[in-house]
């Protein structure tokens, strides 16, 4: 008897968890090479974005620079914060609660997506993001800004 309450008990964990993440909305250009998604700041109402470009013209220069020391981290991207300027960001694990998935649309070229304060547009040129103070960062295969 106490060897079939075991899975039992083991299943319920399981859905507990599955039902605890949380779709984290973000986009993705049309040619998906670039991708921001929001992240909440529990216990806070308030988030950040979260931004990656696969393959750009200074991708391996910003690698270099998070592995390099003090940081030696190996990752890179841009983060946005709900009032800050954005900020390229380096880590050595997930920003973000790994029981939540990014959940992404596509945003075409010509479209704009907005969540909690933050406003992306995404061009052919690129993408760009803000926040409400006017913060922001600019994404592109060719270049990028943070502002």
């Amino acid at each position: 008897m106490r060897r079939s309450a075991l899975p039992a008990l083991v299943l319920a964990l399981v859905v507990a968890a599955a039902a605890r993440a949380v779709p984290l909305p973000g986009v993705k250009t049309p040619s998906r090479n670039i991708s921001c998604f929001w992240v909440p700041e529990r216990p806070s109402p308030r988030g950040h974005l979260l931004c990656d470009i696969r393959h750009a013209a200074y991708t391996g220069t910003l690698q270099q620079k998070c592995m390099s020391p003090p940081t030696q981290l190996d990752w890179h991207g841009f983060e946005l914060p709900a009032r800050k300027v954005g900020q390229i960001v380096c880590a050595g694990g997930l920003m973000y609660d790994a029981r939540d998935k990014p959940a992404y649309v596509v945003l075409g070229y010509g479209k704009v997506w907005r969540h909690r304060g933050f406003t992306c547009a995404s061009r052919v040129t690129g993408l760009t993001c803000t926040n409400r103070a006017g913060h922001g960062l600019f994404l592109s295969r060719g270049s990028y800004r943070v502002f």
